[in-house]
């Protein structure tokens, strides 16, 4: 059974970094397509970023790209999302999805930021 447990959320103030982690368990995820999504309050889901396992391709919303970078580690079977130079409207639950591409996603109970201004 597959599980993803999100940490490293919290509040920071605009301008601020925070790292994002991604624990994966159950499976293999070496041909899984890793990716972060996000969901500020009264608005829909939306993809943030993502990450081949296999080949660390990575593919980035234009709403982040050039301020935040995923990554994985091999070894922890981790996923990580480095956002820096936060804003206000950065602030949502940001949620982990582990897409085997071949059956059902896979998705963590998420991660609260939240950005001052």
């Amino acid at each position: 059974q597959v599980q993803l447990v999100e940490s490293g959320g919290g509040l920071v103030q605009a301008g601020g970094s925070l790292r994002l982690s991604c624990a994966a368990s159950g499976r293999t995820f070496s041909t899984y397509l890793m990716a972060w999504y996000r969901q500020a309050p009264g608005k829909d889901r939306e993809f943030v970023a993502s990450i081949l396992w296999s080949s660390s391709s990575t593919f980035y919303a234009d709403s982040v790209k050039g301020r935040f970078t995923i990554s994985r580690d091999n070894a922890k079977n981790t996923v990580y999302l480095q956002m820096n130079n936060l804003k206000p409207e950065d602030t949502a639950i940001y949620i982990c999805n582990a897409d085997p591409r071949i059956s059902r996603q896979y998705w963590g109970q998420g991660t609260q930021v939240t950005v001052s201004s």
